[in-house]
């Protein structure tokens, strides 16, 4: 048995949307206990009270959660402002949390304290992790890098990293009734799962490929030995990088690329800046998209993750979809999570709008922080 219930509230007072949460979690539960949760919350919400008021009405259960940029559900669709808890009960999977603190301080020592004690309570080999850490306060790719050397180089990890509605304040990470900031909380599952994943976003390369030459952090300073801004003055002239003309990524010389967004530029030095660190090496491009493409990355990463599904019918799904999307969707934003619920209208689905998704490009490969991108996880045990 592997059953999943989803609550979801758009009520703005904290008190009443746990309450309604719960209800609905309930009465999809039929009686049966959760073994964990996974929380996706508004910044406004008091994170302590509600927190609290889950693990009351379940004190054993394994939570973690994060604030978002945006929630979306089975129950509500996408909502922003809202409450959106996902809960799983199961006898043949195994349901552990774990928290890492100081993120930025350490990725790698967070990531080791995140997994031990996730893995503290039980001597079985873990088969999947999903982690949703601090975005603000370190470079997401290091954040992924550290967590994948710590579990190995082809565990499977997915998830997103916190948000707190475009504001770039201050994000929070849960654990148990525990509110954080720059933390990494994770959730490692057990057992006889099955899952597929699918990663998407619909941009697409434009004009030739160029060479990262010089990269320090998060600047580019250099592309075929040029100022990197040169290379986007060349394609794009009078436009200047932006979220909507993101770069892709290719490493390791794969056909498949990821997406990382610059948000400014140093003409005096020809320098690309992004919130997250550049990779060192690679070649990139310069993609586009349009809305329709766009929507249309969602449907594909759906489909990516359906068509690969290693059983007969996934009983749950998470998504997480990048806040750079629902920018530039605007008020088509609804459209990216109704065309997946078309694929399998009776599916509990809960997700967020991230500030960076986690997901491998590729089944057994190590996963990529990503940006602008839609990712389909499908689990089950069916």
């Amino acid at each position: 048995m592997f059953k999943v219930a989803i609550g979801h509230s758009v009520d703005p007072d904290t008190e009443s949307a746990v309450q309604e949460v719960l209800a609905q979690c309930q009465q999809s539960l039929e009686g049966n206990i959760p073994q964990a949760g996974i929380v996706f919350a508004a910044i406004d919400f008091d994170h302590p009270l509600l927190l609290q008021q889950i693990t009351t009405a379940w004190p054993e259960i394994e939570l973690i959660g994060c604030t978002t940029d945006g929630e979306l559900s089975s129950v509500h669709e996408f909502q922003q402002d809202s409450l959106v808890l996902m809960l799983f009960s199961s006898d043949c999977v195994t349901l552990r949390a774990g928290v890492g603190q100081a993120v930025s301080q350490d990725p790698l020592t967070a990531a080791q304290q995140a997994v031990e004690i996730a893995r503290s309570s039980s001597d079985a080999i873990p088969c999947l992790c999903i982690a949703l850490p601090e975005s603000l306060t370190v470079s997401s790719p290091r954040v992924v890098e550290s967590l994948q050397q710590v579990l190995g180089s082809d565990f499977p990890i997915y998830g997103g990293f916190a948000g707190d509605r475009t504001e770039f304040q201050r994000t929070y990470q849960f654990f148990g009734t525990e509110v954080f900031s720059d933390a990494l909380p994770i959730l490692m599952l057990y057992g006889n799962l099955r899952f597929s994943h699918g990663v998407s976003h619909g941009w697409t390369p434009i004009g030739r490929k160029g060479t990262l030459t010089q990269v320090v952090g998060n600047r580019i300073y250099e592309i075929d030995h040029q100022p990197a801004l040169n290379f986007y003055d060349y394609y794009m002239p009078g436009l200047l990088p932006s979220t909507e003309f993101p770069l892709a990524i290719f490493e390791d010389d794969l056909d498949r690329f990821y997406l990382r967004v610059a948000i400014g530029y140093d003409r005096p030095t020809g320098a690309l800046q992004a919130l997250v660190d550049w990779p060192q090496s690679g070649t990139v491009q310069i993609a586009q998209a349009s809305q329709d493409a766009i929507l249309q990355g969602a449907w594909d990463s759906f489909q990516q993750a359906l068509a690969s599904y290693p059983g007969e019918q996934p009983e749950a799904a998470l998504v997480f979809t990048c806040c750079v999307r629902r920018n530039l969707l605007g008020t088509r934003t609804k459209q990216e999570y109704r065309l997946i619920q078309q694929q399998m209208a009776d599916l509990p689905i809960a997700g967020f709008y991230t500030y960076g998704e986690i997901a491998p490009l590729a089944v057994g490969s190590p996963a990529r922080s990503h940006h602008a991108t839609f990712v389909t996880l499908l689990l089950g045990t069916q």
